[in-house]
């Protein structure tokens, strides 16, 4: 019986949104509005262009701390296992990792975007 109603509520859920889709009004599109955003660039243009070097290595760095970030969080759960002690030295080395890596670009200057 809950099967016959999930199935129900799912259909009519849908037919609801297709029609709502249907009814509303079309969008115009432009050529700015179907075109991909590449930060800032042309990406319609030539691909010789310069770019701006600062803008790679922020790019580069937050794709960096990104990965670190995406590292940490599974270690709630992983804080759930047998090895506890291997756990904590495993996310005591990605902390460090990180905050050595953050006092690094710090002092290097790869924060700043001004020069």
């Amino acid at each position: 019986m809950n099967l016959m109603w999930t199935l129900a509520i799912n259909a009519t859920l849908s037919s609801v949104l297709v029609t709502i889709a249907f009814w509303l009004p079309q969008m115009n599109t432009y050529a700015e509005k179907s075109s991909p955003y590449e930060c800032g660039f042309d990406p319609m243009g030539s691909a010789r262009l310069p770019f701006s070097m600062k803008f790679f290595l922020v790019a580069i760095t937050f794709l960096l701390f990104d990965l670190e970030i995406a590292l940490l969080l599974p270690l709630p759960w992983a804080s759930q296992t047998n090895k506890l002690m291997t756990m904590l030295l495993t996310s005591l080395f990605l902390i460090s990792l990180l905050i050595i890596s953050l006092t690094y670009e710090w002092t290097q200057k790869g924060l700043e975007w001004s020069e």
